[in-house]
């Protein structure tokens, strides 16, 4: 694959500025460049997309691209990327192995995930941003029901061993997290691939799921406290369903804590994104609560945590079974009204606030 790397880094560094992504003309002269060329024509993956991209209009779905995907004909992803979050993103292929998982968790969790890991990229898929990959990012901006979304779990593990690890050791009260803090690549990856799993079932299930409310819910809190319901769902499932093997499924539990409570809330610092919201949502109803709390500085779980937990998504739960009775923007209010009951929004400047704690820890610890 290196010398298919190389030829689409040579067309992609010719390729004007993103707005030829919505020209005719240029992306006719795309076609032309990865057509003439010998090593892309004979890419499976190269031809899927040159048979799209020969009869593209915007609006058209990538449909031998995505069927490439989909029935993974090979581990190569190969296409035109269009995603306003990933702007790293433009002409970029990338090839992958898929992690194993638990049977029962993937038969009883099902949904189109794949957590694998990167095996070679373009430039694009360096971007540490880029972790995931949606059908919506490619140039058609579309997603189908069986459109694959995959996670990569190298991304994951490389960034918490970069910060979460650290936050754990400087934040935490000492045993908060037994099985993740020191843990090995190994269960780190597993633990993340689990993550990913029930994040994308959850999605889809509720009152109030995504894709169908997706408008409803991609303001920055809202887009927050969704990322928090569907991890705090996991997190849930992981403690309560004693079909899964306990040891990963505590594992997986931890990992997702660790993640949503610590790492998202630095990262997010100085303006906070929607991930950052729902971190400080989640700690501040923690410990208004009584789920955690602060003792000289350090973050202590308490017993009463998966209770707490149990009565947060039930809170949510609850306000998005009005949409049964009442208009979308009634309980999109309703769902505004709790995630600010809860965080430091100002409305002056019409934006969300950090807590000083997480702010005080980014600077101290320089991450």
């Amino acid at each position: 694959m290196t010398e298919v790397f190389a030829e689409i880094e040579n067309i992609r560094a010719t390729l004007p500025e993103r707005e030829f992504l919505t020209d005719e003309r240029e992306l006719k002269e795309l076609s032309r460049k990865l057509g003439s060329s010998r090593v892309l024509r004979n890419l499976p993956a190269g031809e899927a997309f040159l048979d799209d991209l020969d009869v593209f209009v915007p609006g058209k779905r990538l449909e031998e691209t995505k069927a490439h995907i989909n029935n993974q004909r090979d581990n190569t992803i190969f296409s035109l990327f269009n995603a306003s979050y990933f702007p790293k993103l433009n002409l970029d292929c990338l090839t992958y192995e898929t992690l194993p998982t638990d049977p029962y968790l993937a038969e009883r969790y099902a949904s189109n995930t794949m957590p694998v890991n990167i095996t070679g990229k373009t430039t694009g898929f360096d971007s540490r941003v880029v972790v995931a990959l949606f059908p919506e990012n490619h140039i058609d901006g579309i997603q189908q029901s069986d459109d694959l979304i995959f996670y990569f779990i190298d991304k994951f593990l490389e960034r918490h061993n970069r910060t979460t690890r650290l936050l754990i050791d400087e934040v935490m009260e000492p045993g908060s997290f037994p099985l993740i803090q020191g843990a090995s690549d190994q269960k780190v990856e597993q633990a993340s691939s689990w993550w990913v799993r029930l994040h994308e079932y959850h999605h889809r299930q509720g009152d109030m799921p995504i894709p169908d409310y997706l408008s409803a819910k991609k303001v920055k809190p809202l887009a927050g406290l969704e990322e928090l319901r569907v991890d705090v769902s996991g997190m849930l499932v992981c403690l309560n369903d004693m079909k899964l093997p306990r040891n990963e499924a505590q594992a997986a539990y931890e990992f997702i804590l660790a993640e949503r409570l610590l790492r998202y809330a630095v990262e997010g610092i100085p303006r906070p994104n929607y991930d950052a919201v729902a971190s400080q949502l989640l700690f501040n109803y923690l410990e208004g609560n009584g789920g955690i709390g602060l003792v000289n500085g350090r973050i202590r779980l308490d017993p009463k945590l998966p209770d707490v937990l149990r009565e947060f998504l039930s809170e949510i739960e609850s306000i998005e079974s009005g949409i049964h009775t009442d208009s979308v923007d009634i309980v999109k209010q309703r769902l505004l009204d709790f995630t600010n009951k809860y965080t430091d929004y100002d409305a002056e400047s019409r934006d969300y606030r950090h807590i000083p704690y997480f702010a005080e820890v980014k600077s101290r610890l320089g991450v």
